[in-house]
């Protein structure tokens, strides 16, 4: 099983180049694009991917012409992603916190948790916990969110917007935080 690493980019646009610009065989272009062979058969026929515009390999670097005419001409040769443009190309962005369409009306809820038991905690970490906006948090904390009346503070773990561990680190970030200022006002 190949890697994301060993695939190329836009795979279904690249097995559509593939498939109207060579002589490829399918086993061929379904190894290079990490695709089952009837699947590219059924993109060759019309039935898959009606719509998808080819993207050259070639131009963006990921294949060779050479490469290209070697595999052509033995039809139990592979081809072979070029490692060095392919690993300059970046896939993996920023990742986002996903909360699914369900869980999103119950952000407002987790929010007003956290500010009510644990007000010391930083509208920086809410959001990297709750995965929310300045604007959302603001709102909640100075009452003036549209649905106030009806958001009751709820358990974020219990609510399914983060894990146990994610909430207990940023508790733990806070105790930490908190160490030193106990011990300044102890020693007056």
């Amino acid at each position: 099983m190949k890697t994301n690493q060993d695939l190329p980019l836009m795979r279904k646009a690249t097995v559509v180049w593939l498939v109207e610009n060579t002589s490829l065989t399918f086993k061929q272009i379904a190894n290079f694009c990490g695709f089952h062979e009837l699947e590219v058969q059924g993109i060759a026929d019309g039935d898959v991917a009606t719509g998808i515009i080819g993207q050259n390999p070639i131009t963006s670097g990921q294949l060779t012409k050479e490469e290209i005419d070697r595999c052509q001409k033995d039809e139990n040769a592979s081809l072979k992603l070029n490692k060095t443009i392919a690993s300059q190309i970046k896939t993996t962005g920023k990742k986002t916190k996903y909360t699914p369409i369900a869980r999103r009306g119950d952000k407002p809820d987790g929010i007003a948790y956290l500010l009510k038991y644990h007000p010391d905690i930083t509208n920086a970490q809410i959001r990297k916990l709750i995965g929310t906006t300045n604007a959302m948090i603001d709102s909640i904390r100075d009452r003036s969110h549209w649905n106030m009346k009806n958001i009751k503070p709820r358990d974020v773990v219990l609510l399914g917007l983060c894990s146990q561990s994610q909430f207990n680190e940023i508790v733990n970030i806070k105790k930490e935080e908190a160490k030193p200022e106990l011990k300044k006002k102890a020693k007056k």
